[in-house]
């Protein structure tokens, strides 16, 4: 009896999964993030990079899949953010999204938009248009995690090429954190840590 309530409450739920990718870069000293115009529902609207989870994949392969279909890279740093299913999120359908971010250099980035979109743009993150769906409070979310992660770890590195200078990575330092850090100090702190190699170039 058990088993048959079971298989009817899987029979009557209707829940998409999907993922939403946050794509972060650095540019002119601000920070960007990739953004896709829609062209169907919400049509006009600008949102997030994403889509439904296929059935023999998993959520980490999707969002993989996502990246390299709208950058056309792989291979970068990409890690699960959160997942957002608050009913009523997505005004068409019951959808849970688990967001990831992803951070790229600005180097030999090649946007090569779906047929599916409109339009696909790098926007900076102090200048957002309102999004679709709950895709504000997303970036906004994965603004803070990234804020957090380069304070104690390399995620840093992940937004610069294999080979920069000092000045390039604290421009990105800034762009993340947003504000103005003292030079000589913070070559003081990237010294302390003992991870750069210098290149004599």
């Amino acid at each position: 009896m058990a088993n048959q309530e079971v298989k009817k409450e899987h029979a009557k739920q209707n829940i998409k999964l999907a993922v939403d990718n946050c794509i972060f870069t650095v540019k002119d000293g601000k920070l960007f993030i990739l953004l896709i115009k829609m062209k169907s529902k919400l049509q006009g609207m600008w949102a997030l990079p994403g889509g439904l989870v296929k059935d023999n994949e998993t959520l980490g392969a999707a969002a993989q899949r996502i990246l390299k279909q709208e950058t056309g890279l792989s291979d970068n740093y990409l890690e699960q953010l959160y997942t957002f299913g608050k009913p009523g999120r997505d005004p068409f359908a019951r959808v849970v999204s688990t967001a990831y971010f992803a951070l790229i250099p600005n180097t030999n980035i090649d946007l090569k938009p779906s047929p599916k979109y409109a339009d696909v743009r790098w926007y900076p993150v102090k200048k957002l248009p309102e999004l679709a769906y709950d895709h504000n409070h997303i970036v906004k979310y994965a603004k803070q995690r990234l804020e957090w992660k380069i304070s104690y770890t390399n995620a840093a590195w992940a937004l610069l090429p294999s080979k920069f200078t000092l000045t390039e990575l604290q421009k990105v330092f800034e762009a993340v954190l947003d504000k103005k850090l003292d030079k000589r100090n913070f070559r003081k702190k990237v010294d302390k840590v003992g991870l750069l190699k210098e290149t004599k170039q």
